[in-house]
């Protein structure tokens, strides 16, 4: 069995049709323990606030399991928070998979997560992890190979037409991100049209 952390974006109130509600339910009913809080206030958080909910959601996987995390949009950033500050618990996460994050430069226009914008990508990131983009992700309009995938030297998979990876761009059953779940060697693909 392996622990699975799924954190949710900005304005996302976990819609049954997303891809990170498709996953959960795909990855618990093979058997492994999935987590997937919805995070408070969603249109208007507080940096501070979701990262004592990772924190708390992170001391709450099991013991002794791999422990995995997914973070899609917001919560992409949100990891990098955590790392910048030493955030506890961090250090047991055997791999991470970062999806969409949206830039500072947009971040910043938006009042409601200016909060958010990221810190100096000056750090190492604890474990394995992985980032996956779009190449038109109107929330990273400089690209997340430039952003984030070449200054923290991560693996990056960026996906042709893919947008933000959401619903708005047809991400509902998403295949990849589930094989990559079971399999940290699968490449991470669009979905099928």
């Amino acid at each position: 069995m392996t622990a699975y952390l799924i954190l949710h974006g900005w304005q996302n109130h976990r819609p049954e049709d997303h891809w990170q509600h498709w996953l959960a339910d795909r990855l618990t009913a093979i058997g492994h323990q999935v987590v997937y809080p919805q995070l408070p206030d969603p249109d208007d958080p507080e940096l501070d606030v979701w990262l004592a909910e990772l924190a708390r959601h992170l001391d709450a996987l099991d013991a002794g399991t791999e422990r995995v995390v997914v973070a899609h949009s917001l919560s992409a950033v949100l990891w990098l928070h955590a790392v910048a500050r030493g955030l506890p618990g961090l250090d047991a996460v055997n791999r991470v998979l970062l999806v969409a994050p949206p830039s500072g430069a947009v971040l910043a226009r938006h009042p409601e997560v200016a909060g958010f914008v990221p810190p100096p990508l000056d750090f190492a990131l604890p474990g394995p992890t992985r980032l996956v983009a779009g190449d038109d992700d109107p929330y990273c309009e400089e690209g997340a190979d430039v952003v984030y995938g070449a200054p923290l030297a991560l693996p990056t998979d960026i996906l042709a037409g893919a947008a933000h990876l959401d619903l708005d761009a047809g991400y509902g059953p998403w295949p990849a991100v589930l094989a990559w779940c079971l399999d940290p060697t699968a490449p991470v693909m669009a979905r099928p049209v």
